[in-house]
């Protein structure tokens, strides 16, 4: 008789069982995947990368959005579980070590489900799904971040590209000088003290041409790293042009809208209406722990009973204030957060926009010097070639000409870093991020006292 009992619990638990998730190893990969050729990436084309060939690349390749993405996945499971009720609870007695006078086994049985967990069902539901929404914004917020870097790096290479063959040609004028003079010095035909102009010249070009050429490698380096390449596989870049288009009226009208637009923020509005759900099933948790079933049995003078069973639990010392008090305060960390968040956005997004005026004013004023340089270089250039110009002054020309097109050049790439800055900022030419509306607090708080403020 106790073997068949036996043998039913051990069934049942064996049908349990059944639907359980199975466990399987899966040991860490500790090969690096560096991709030894810019052809063998995922969306690679054969023509030099233009921004907009980059942004997919990035988006494709980049090895910390492929391992941040998995993350969506731990959204979906924590919104799972939250939906999910506690399993009732059975209780079986069977004490047939000893039994009754009459030699009668006695047994009890009973089944019982909590409510508590059905009245925070609602709450905890709503807290997953925001926290899964705000993992959701926060990584759309990495990939801007992440297409920012690689728009500016893309600016900074081919602008320095330009900025080295200027500087080289710079480098070759002044070391020519400085071969002439060193010429006419061992003929006799100069004093010593005329080479040391040229000489400290020559040593300044060569220490801005080697400072240019180690920070031009380390920004190949890191656009590689963004995209999963070795760090020395070659990168073709296209010619570097206005990577938006960048409207400043625009952009000072959808201020009022930056919170639709910018992912941080988002996610930080979904992060708080997480815990204001978090807060509200605090409040709620102030309900005792209840539950219900029934409890069937039989003792050992073989009478039989059926009826419900209650259990709670009496709030008498515990109230869950400290749960409350501590969601409340994380409630309002992240409101504060928020605010701080937006009006620095703000802040950002206006000094930019007043660097990008003054960097074009700068830039026009910089316009006719260089046409009046360009006109000075091609004269004395003709004067020289026909004997009525020196070597130092011809040189001087050509290296008065060739700073102010490197001047030219770095107000172009900070114009540019400013509208790669701004449209990662701004969220320009992308689309507004609907939010829906906030869940109404359920019906029930109302017989409970909040947190008193």
């Amino acid at each position: 008789m106790m073997s068949k009992r036996v043998s039913g619990i051990v069934l049942a638990f064996a049908f349990a069982l059944a639907g359980c998730a199975s466990y399987s190893p899966q040991p860490l990969d500790r090969t690096p995947h560096l991709v030894r050729a810019a052809s063998a990436l995922a969306g690679a084309t054969q023509r030099p990368l233009t921004i907009p060939d980059l942004d997919r690349l990035v988006l494709a390749n980049n090895p910390e959005l492929r391992a941040a993405r998995v993350r969506l996945g731990l959204g979906a499971a924590q919104v799972i579980e939250a939906g999910l009720l506690p399993n009732p609870q059975v209780s079986l007695s069977y004490p047939f070590f000893v039994a009754g006078p009459n030699g009668t086994d006695a047994f009890s049985a009973g089944l019982a489900q909590d409510l508590k967990s059905i009245l925070l069902r609602p709450t905890k539901r709503e807290a997953a799904e925001n926290a899964a929404l705000e993992i959701d914004a926060s990584l759309l917020w990495q990939e801007w971040q992440t297409l920012g870097k690689a728009r500016l790096l893309f600016v900074d290479i081919v602008l320095g590209d330009r900025a080295q063959r200027l500087i080289e040609r710079t480098r070759k004028l002044l070391k020519d000088r400085l071969d002439l003079a060193t010429a006419a010095i061992n003929q006799g035909n100069a004093a010593l003290a005329a080479l040391s102009p040229d000489l400290v010249a020559v040593g300044d070009v060569q220490k801005l041409a080697d400072d240019l050429e180690r920070t031009q490698l380390a920004r190949k380096h890191q656009l590689n790293a963004l995209l999963g390449l070795a760090p020395d596989a070659p990168l073709p870049l296209a010619a570097a042009r206005q990577p938006l288009r960048i409207d400043p009226q625009q952009i000072r009208r959808d201020l009022a809208s930056l919170s639709d637009r910018r992912p941080d923020l988002i996610a930080l509005e979904y992060g708080y209406r997480s815990q204001d759900a978090k807060l509200r099933q605090a409040i709620l948790s102030q309900f005792p722990n209840l539950s219900i079933g029934f409890v069937s049995g039989r003792d050992s003078n073989a009478i039989y009973s059926v009826g419900p069973q209650v259990s709670f639990e009496l709030p008498v010392f515990d109230h869950n204030e400290g749960a409350i008090a501590r969601e409340d305060a994380t409630r309002e960390a992240l409101n504060r957060e928020y605010t701080a968040r937006l009006t620095a956005a703000a802040g950002e997004i206006e000094a930019l926009l007043s660097e990008q005026v003054l960097l074009a004013r700068q830039l026009a004023s910089l316009e006719p010097r260089l046409k009046q340089a360009g006109q000075i270089s091609e004269q004395s250039e003709s004067a020289f070639q026909q004997s009525l110009l020196d070597e130092r002054s011809y040189v001087d020309t050509q290296v008065a000409q060739l700073s102010l097109e490197q001047e030219k050049i770095g107000l172009q790439q900070a114009l540019l870093e400013g509208q790669v800055a701004l449209a990662s900022l701004t969220g320009a030419g992308l689309p507004r991020i609907t939010i829906g509306p906030e869940a109404p607090p359920a019906d029930i708080l109302g017989i409970f006292r909040g947190p008193s403020r």
